[in-house]
């Protein structure tokens, strides 16, 4: 009985649409991430000196609050992915489940 429920739900149009989005969103999300964090990491690398340069002759420097955007920006997209799944993705994973009984 398991069996068919599952194979019911893998040929479900809705179900199919419901991976592509997420897969999808999840990959851009997950490369705009890695774009900060690489881009913060080659910017120590290769531009250290202007990383350390104090921000208006105070005692905080540039890496300082560009460190923390890298830091927060996780947060701000790990939001903007929840926010998705608790509207579009749940909606559709009830959809399947409706059309599956």
């Amino acid at each position: 009985m398991q069996m068919e429920s599952i194979k019911r739900i893998e040929q479900n149009p809705k179900f199919k649409e419901l991976v592509r989005k997420r897969s999808g969103f999840a990959f851009l999300l997950s490369g705009l991430m890695i774009l900060f964090y690489f881009s913060f990491i080659l910017t120590v690398a290769f531009a250290g000196e202007w990383l350390g340069t104090p921000i208006g002759g105070s005692v905080i420097t540039i890496g300082i609050p560009l460190g923390l955007v890298v830091i927060f920006s996780a947060f701000i997209l790990t939001g903007i992915y929840v926010g998705r799944a608790n509207t579009e993705f749940d909606r559709l994973t009830k959809e399947i489940i409706e059309e599956t009984k």
